[in-house]
């Protein structure tokens, strides 16, 4: 005899195997979301059928406050976009203030510039590595030998600017002070224990089955969908195309230096994550060739004002940053503050595409889908 009254029965069996989607929320305050993000998911069992991402928690006022301080005052923001390669952030808002107020910048700074700039690239892909080997099942194996690596950086770059992450080292016309004299000796030291890290994470992540299993073959993006979302960075080189600021649109001293760009083929998981590895080689190289064409002289430009004044001036300057397109639009109108300041956010393009890659995945894949996109909050709410 049912325990059900007839009704109810009749209810169940007219029902059939029909399934109700489930929602689940992921973040804001929620490890895998690698930061104060958050992303709705609607489920069909454990398939993903629908993604809404939600951002904002972590609005920074960035433009707002370039706007009403004076342009040196303004460096202490912009490494708070990408924190984890504030240096990257440092060298674009510098150049733009350059370009505008016709600031020219001394040799040996341009060298320490490039140096810093990709030491911080080797530090985000270092966190990138650490995170997403976790996130794939590392259990914390892939974060020790990334962080280990990082401190190093970090001890690194206190040294040179007096801070580790927010080291507010570059400066309108040059850098803030010249480097320590056992610095070559440093470097070299340091890009030796780099090797041996990406080494570490090479062996425990690409040699291990169960990792490329779970990364090869998912959530993949072709070329042309990648250009029609704004995808930029590590993200659009895995789909094949060799795109790269820093030889599409040599700036700084670029041009003089030798390096390849990693690109992928299926513009999968997989790719993503082998495209930031074998970037990371690539930066070593680069700070190796700066310290043999290091030229000596000044660090910065001797010849700036004490308050400096842009009378009008207009400009656009995009670099390559760790997660893509690190694109600055400034405008001055007289005074010592900038009238506009506008960043364009790598990381907030690549998650424009979030939805698109994680439906018709399963649940689980949904987490390293959003972990290989990298994004850093701070840059994304700016």
């Amino acid at each position: 005899m049912s325990i059900w009254p007839e009704e109810r029965v009749l209810e169940l069996e007219n029902d059939g195997l029909n399934t109700v989607d489930m929602t689940i929320n992921v973040g804001p305050q929620h490890p895998a979301t690698h930061g104060v993000f958050r992303m709705v998911l609607r489920v069909d069992g454990e398939l993903v059928v629908g993604c809404e991402p939600y951002i904002g928690y972590l609005h920074r006022g960035l433009e707002k406050l370039s706007e009403n301080s004076d342009y040196r005052q303004s460096m202490g923001w912009w490494d708070r976009t990408d924190y984890l390669a504030g240096m990257c952030c440092e060298f674009a808002y510098c150049m733009a203030v350059e370009k505008m107020a016709g600031i020219e910048v001394p040799e040996r700074a341009e060298y320490i510039r490039v140096m810093m700039a990709e030491l911080s690239r080797i530090n985000s892909h270092f966190m990138f590595l650490g995170a997403f080997g976790a996130d794939v099942g590392s259990f914390g194996t892939s974060f020790i030998y990334a962080w280990r690596e990082r401190e190093r950086i970090y001890d690194f770059f206190e040294e040179v600017a007096g801070d580790r992450m927010f080291p507010t080292y570059f400066r309108p016309g040059g850098v803030q002070m010249d480097l320590p004299s056992n610095f070559a000796d440093r470097v070299r030291w340091l890009l030796g224990s780099i090797r041996q890290g990406l080494e570490d994470l090479d062996g425990l992540l690409t040699g291990n089955e169960i990792f490329v299993e779970r990364c090869q073959g998912l959530a993949p993006m072709t070329t042309a969908r990648a250009i029609n979302w704004g995808i930029t960075g590590p993200i659009l080189r895995a789909t094949g195309l060799p795109w790269d600021v820093r030889k599409a649109e040599p700036y700084s001293i670029y041009d003089r230096l030798k390096f390849e760009i990693p690109t992928g083929k299926q513009g999968d998981i997989f790719d993503r994550y082998f495209v930031r590895l074998a970037e990371a080689y690539q930066s070593c190289l680069i700070v190796e060739q700066c310290l043999e064409q290091m030229p000596g002289g000044l660090v910065l430009n001797p010849d700036l004002p004490k308050t400096l004044r842009i009378d009008s001036g207009e400009c656009y300057i995009r670099t390559e940053g760790t997660k893509g397109e690190y694109g600055v639009y400034a405008m001055a109108r007289g005074g010592t503050k900038p009238y506009r300041m506008k960043l364009r956010s790598p990381s907030f393009c690549n998650l424009s595409a979030l939805r698109e890659m994680v439906v018709g995945n399963y649940l689980a894949d949904a987490i390293i889908i959003l972990g290989s996109l990298d994004i850093v909050l701070g840059e994304v709410d700016k």
